[in-house]
């Protein structure tokens, strides 16, 4: 028998939400991204229907409409206090109305409300969004489609103020009862390599014969247990580029979307650093409940903080010689491994990384603040520029205190964070590296974290890059003013983009302009200048002017002073340029039905998917619970199991839910895998860069101490320093594909044993290939 009410919840509620349909377009660097939810009330009465949902940090929501039988309904944004009016004086004299807005404690977060559904009707929202894209390290153009939205830890003081992330029904991903599609669309001048994606997809279908144009779509059956990532390869990306887009047809001039909008695009030219930086690194690790999840959803995933503890570990072991470094631990409460950051030497490394060894997810909930300001009032180091590196899956719910706390203290350090596992809270990751000239990472899926960390530490060793300027070279009568914040930091391999806004008289179609990027790094000058035509060209989604808004927009809203006059900014930009901020939001009424809707107005929320099995150990009413799981968790598995099945505990648990009880596999699995030989290695290094020719270090070369010592050449007496020949040609030969997380460690490595050269040391390589089977370049030793 058919239930009358359609697709229920696992809590028999019905769910009218029955597809998601997306349409994404991929031009370069810039994605145009179309949702349709589409709904229909099978109850007997009028629904109102509400759908709590994730987006990306940088998302500029454009456009929100609504089809009824036939009819399109334009929505208008407004302020949002008055469009939150309008949309319950409509419901409630019976009218069908319709409300998009972003949420107040967290811009990555979005609800779509649908008021008076009649019974028996189908409606079919649409919202519409442009972001700008990232680079990835190897080239890929990376796009994020969120469908993961974890609860976000709240403050115990906070309690009883909402978050709308607690209140959102949970279910498995394959239960959820409305369908899921997506199909995107790629552009590119230089040509489409090829496309990939951490999800199933379709074949992918070239529509040119140069493959500037191709086609893909996600494969049916997506299970909601991941945020949908699409990585595109261009044949060429490091093209440095400037557009310009017409202005807005009917817009008023000298206004935001009244002038041509220019986009810069560069790609600037940053030497690597090869001499030795110093600083103070400060790590601050998440060590919350829901670290203990996996990094991804297959079988033999890797637990987070054991990820995180391998990556620390790595990071310390990359230090350089002379500077200083703390860690901290975050959860409920927090701790440091020292009061004060210590010198780096061989007995603070040894000592750090025992701790590191020893830590577990056994902190509680997810409460970064305290821990940030117990850092900001420590003294910098003179000489020892500060670098902050913060790991967390992004479970806060006070996102914008956070981001406010580390832009106050933005002068005094660089933040570098990582947002680790699917629906770790984009606005918190890249707001906090945003305020403090840092770079964010996101390390979902396959991702290895060591890569990324490291990739972050060599940014923040790199030289720093001084005197930043912007010059534009225009006809005359043209002038350029930035809608973008100018340019504080630039790291290598790192895409630069700028918004403008082009004023004065227009300039012949033939007409061109120029704007150059200059910098100096250790004394030394560079300029990076692009030519581009001043004919502007015609888009009717207002890309460019939309992104610029969004870039503005989030300046404003990133300032620390929340004053009337900063609000009233925002507003005034986001009603002109339509894109969504915290203080508008869009609203549409159908003011064409013919009578008001009768009936008892009954409230649906749309489930989503569980992310991290813990995720609810967030929750403070089963907080001691949680601890008490992560206490037992190094005390087996078996006491583990036994834990899970005493009353007081399976009561708490169910009564959460069943997501919850997804923890006892999570918590209780076998979680200490082999280490591999590279991490071996790695941990047999000592502070200076040199390693010790023991059992342990010939045991990972795969030859015995004595072997090893017969191969030294006669003239060479150091035994140390042949030992971290070694270990630098064994990584070279049989670890080159992980070469982005040892080469930092590497390079000291190569310091220390120039600094001991001699002229044995050309016979000292060619030994050590000789020994370890292989053909490693001298020259990587400076020969």
């Amino acid at each position: 028998m058919v239930d009358p009410c359609g697709l229920l919840t696992r809590y028999q509620k019905p769910v009218p939400l029955k597809k998601i349909l997306v349409t994404v377009t991929i031009r370069e660097f810039v994605a145009d991204v179309s949702a349709t939810l589409e709904y229909k009330n099978e109850e007997k009465d009028p629904v109102e229907a509400f759908f709590v949902f994730p987006m990306d940090e940088d998302s500029a929501v454009y456009s929100f409409q609504a089809l009824v039988d036939g009819k399109n309904i334009v929505a208008e944004i407004q302020e949002k206090q008055q469009a939150q009016e309008n949309y319950e004086n409509a419901i409630s004299q019976g009218q069908q109305a319709f409300l998009l807005e972003q949420d107040r404690s967290s811009s990555d977060i979005f609800s779509c409300s649908i008021g008076n559904l009649p019974a028996g009707q189908m409606a079919a929202v649409t919202l519409s969004y442009v972001q700008e894209l990232s680079l990835e390290a190897d080239g890929a153009v990376r796009f994020v489609l969120p469908t993961i939205l974890n609860p976000r830890y709240l403050l115990q003081e906070s309690a009883a103020t909402d978050n709308i992330t607690s209140q959102i029904p949970r279910v498995p991903g394959k239960e959820l009862p409305y369908s899921f599609s997506v199909n995107a669309n790629v552009y590119s001048l230089h040509g489409i390599e090829k496309v990939q994606s951490n999800c199933p997809l379709g074949t992918l279908q070239y529509l040119e014969n140069d493959k500037t144009v191709a086609q893909v779509s996600l494969a049916e059956g997506h299970k909601f247990d991941r945020d949908v990532e699409i990585l595109v390869y261009y044949r060429e990306v490091n093209t440095p580029s400037v557009s310009v887009e017409l202005a807005q047809a009917g817009a008023k001039s000298d206004s935001l979307m009244g002038d041509p909008a220019v986009m810069v695009s560069f790609y600037p030219s940053i030497p690597e650093s090869q001499g030795e930086s110093t600083g103070e690194f400060i790590f601050l690790m998440d060590r919350s409940g829901s670290m203990s999840c996996t990094m991804n959803s297959k079988g033999d995933a890797q637990i987070r903080i054991d990820s995180a503890k391998e990556t620390l570990v790595l990071m310390l072991k990359s230090l350089p010689p002379g500077c200083f470094f703390n860690i901290y631990g975050f959860g409920s409460s927090f701790e440091s491994f020292y009061p004060e950051s210590v010198e780096y030497t061989q007995q603070s490394m040894e000592d750090a990384v025992q701790k590191v060894k020893a830590l577990d997810a056994d902190l509680g909930g997810t409460e970064i603040l305290e821990p940030l300001k117990d850092i900001y009032s420590k003294s910098c180091r003179p000489d020892h520029p500060r670098q902050l590196f913060i790991f967390t899956d992004g479970e806060v719910g006070d996102t914008r205190q956070v981001i406010a706390e580390v832009k106050q203290h933005s002068q005094n350090h660089r933040c570098f964070s990582f947002g680790i596992g699917e629906g770790a809270s984009t606005s918190l990751i890249k707001g906090i590296a945003q305020a403090a000239g840092g770079t964010a990472e996101f390390i979902t899926g396959l991702d290895r974290m060591q890569p990324k960390a490291l990739r972050s530490l060599k940014r923040a060793l790199q030289p720093v890059v001084k005197d930043i300027s912007l010059t534009w070279t225009l006809p005359p009568g043209l002038e350029t003013t930035l809608l973008s914040p100018t340019p504080t930091v630039i790291f290598r391999s790192q895409r630069l983009i700028i918004y403008a806004q082009l004023k004065g008289t227009n300039a012949s179609k033939e007409a061109a302009g120029e704007v150059c990027l200059q910098y100096t790094i250790q004394g030394d000058g560079f300029r990076n200048t692009v030519s581009f035509s001043l004919d502007p060209k015609a888009d009717d989604k207002l890309t460019i002017h939309r992104l610029a808004a969004k870039s503005l927009i989030q300046t404003l809203e990133g300032n620390l002073q929340d004053t009337p006059e900063e609000k009233k900014k925002v507003v005034d930009i986001s009603l002109q340029s339509g894109v969504v901020s915290s203080h508008t939001a869009y609203i549409a009424i159908n003011k064409e039905l013919n009578q008001p809707i009768q009936g008892p107005l009954t409230r649906r929320d749309i489930p989503l998917a569980f992310g991290c099995a813990t995720s609810s150990f967030s929750f403070q009413p089963y907080m001691g619970v949680i601890q008490n799981v992560c206490s037992l968790k190094k005390r087996g598995k078996s006491t583990m199991t036994r834990f899970f099945k005493e009353p007081f505990v399976k009561m708490s648990l169910c009564q959460r839910g069943p997501n919850i009880m997804l923890a006892e596999d999570s918590m209780t699995r076998e979680i200490s895998a082999p280490e591999s030989l590279l991490v071996q290695l790695i941990s047999l290094q000592k502070a200076d860069g040199s390693w010790e020719l023991d059992a342990a270090l010939a045991s990972i070369l795969g030859v015995n101490v004595q072997s090893a010592l017969t191969a030294l050449p006669d003239q060479s007496k150091d035994i140390p320093r042949w030992a971290t020949i070694l270990a630098v040609v064994w990584m070279h030969s049989s670890s080159w594909d992980q070469k982005d997380e040892w080469e930092l460690l590497e390079r000291k490595a190569v310091a220390w044993i120039k600094a001991r050269s001699d002229s044995s040391l050309g016979e000292c390589i060619k030994a050590a290939n000789v020994l370890l089977k292989s053909s490693v370049d001298p020259a990587i030793f400076g020969l």
